[in-house]
């Protein structure tokens, strides 16, 4: 089936849908981009996507060509000229077209693009049963050399993470920072239970805020669950009770193997299990 794309300021077919090749987006990974969710024709959270999207452009000096409110409706309207309602939409804003060298003031045109689909990243029995990961080799990339918190379009770091996950017959691998920490997974932000307490890394572990570690960390607390972050270590995921893992494709999905370490009883357990029913209840609201 043909998609319509969103590009600059206008939607377009698919095989219309074309960027230059000396944009710098695709020569260096240089823009930025934001992933969001829409249910039931409605968009998750999307001025909380919009706001780090704009915090990411401005920390790599890249001007969005378009207003806040300009784009979000672009958002709102190439779901519905795609018959979704609930879908993924990629949201991408590169340096545009420039030369070989990578100085971006001699780009032109930063680019909008707006791509929705659907998206099932993992297979329903990994939400029922839990997956197994384990921990890359493959570190983040140190704050001091590059903020985790700008969504870059440079993923590589993340990718050859992944392929040692995948490698090792795992769909999702853990990440650690420089200093041995527990930071996030490739594409997730992770949490774990201990003694009724729920506990994530904070920020200056090397991880992206993500928009629905936000949310879970509020339906905890809603909940009465005693949730803060935490600097954690391998041994605190080994000895967990639980652990689960949250992203905007990935939703709540729990984990019972770590390094071919049962998590708990092996099992999913209860406070991921109300925090993923809560979830698919907030995101229906």
């Amino acid at each position: 089936m043909s998609r319509t794309i969103f590009i600059n300021d206008r939607l377009v077919p698919e095989a219309e849908a074309r960027i230059s090749v000396f944009d710098h987006g695709l020569l260096y990974g240089d823009g930025v981009f934001e992933g969001l969710r829409s249910y039931a024709g409605r968009v998750f959270r999307l001025d909380a996507h919009l706001d780090r999207l704009w915090a990411s452009a401005r920390a790599i000096c890249l001007e969005i060509p378009l207003a806040k409110e300009a784009l979000a409706k672009a958002v709102i309207d190439t779901l519905a000229a795609n018959g979704l309602e609930d879908g993924y939409i990629r949201l991408i804003v590169t340096r545009g077209a420039g030369t070989l060298g990578l100085d971006p003031n001699r780009c032109s045109n930063p680019q909008v693009i707006i791509i929705a689909d659907t998206i099932s990243l993992y297979p329903q029995e990994f939400y029922d049963q839990g997956l197994r990961i384990v921990t890359a080799a493959t570190q983040r990339i140190q704050p001091a050399a590059l903020s985790p918190r700008i969504k870059s379009l440079n993923y590589l770091n993340n990718i050859m993470a992944k392929l040692e996950g995948l490698r090792a017959g795992c769909v999702e691998a853990l990440m650690l920072n420089h200093k041995g920490e527990v930071a996030e997974c490739t594409g997730d932000n992770v949490f774990v239970v201990r003694s009724g307490r729920l506990l994530t890394p904070p920020p200056d572990a090397g991880i992206l805020e993500g928009i629905t570690r936000n949310a879970v960390m509020e339906l905890a607390h809603a909940a009465g669950i005693d949730c803060r972050e935490a600097t954690l270590t391998r041994h605190d995921l080994y000895t967990a009770d639980e652990c689960f893992l949250t992203g905007t494709a990935a939703e709540v999905i729990p984990v019972v193997d770590i390094d071919g370490r049962a998590i708990g009883s092996g099992v999913p357990g209860p406070v991921t299990s109300r925090l993923k029913d809560d979830f698919h209840v907030l995101v229906r609201q």
